[in-house]
């Protein structure tokens, strides 16, 4: 699965989006913030782990999660194309309609 894959669940986007904010948070701090089973949670984080979107790192009995950055490069990249691909459209539209009114 890629990022594209694994953030395109709510659940799991709001997962990242608290990693991102907190720097790193526990497996049952993660829980907290979810009415869903631990299990749900868990499975969400299994996929985020698996698309290299977070990382895991084991501290005794806790499980501590981070978020990956290098991971939203591939939707960086896909993001600056759609963005230069519209800009380059909007502004073929703009000299075109330039033409029609000058």
């Amino acid at each position: 699965m890629d990022a594209f894959q694994a953030l395109a669940e709510p659940n799991r986007r709001k997962v990242v989006e608290m990693l991102a904010r907190s720097g790193e948070l526990s497996a049952s701090e993660i829980c907290e913030e979810f009415d869903v089973t631990p299990q749900a949670v868990s499975q969400h984080l299994r996929t985020l782990r698996e698309a290299s979107v977070i990382q895991m790192e084991k501290r005794a009995q806790r499980r501590i999660y981070r978020f990956n950055p290098r991971s939203t490069r591939q939707v960086q990249a896909w993001l600056t194309d759609m963005t230069e691909l519209w800009n380059r459209r909007l502004d073929r539209l703009d000299r075109a309609l330039k033409e029609d009114t000058g």
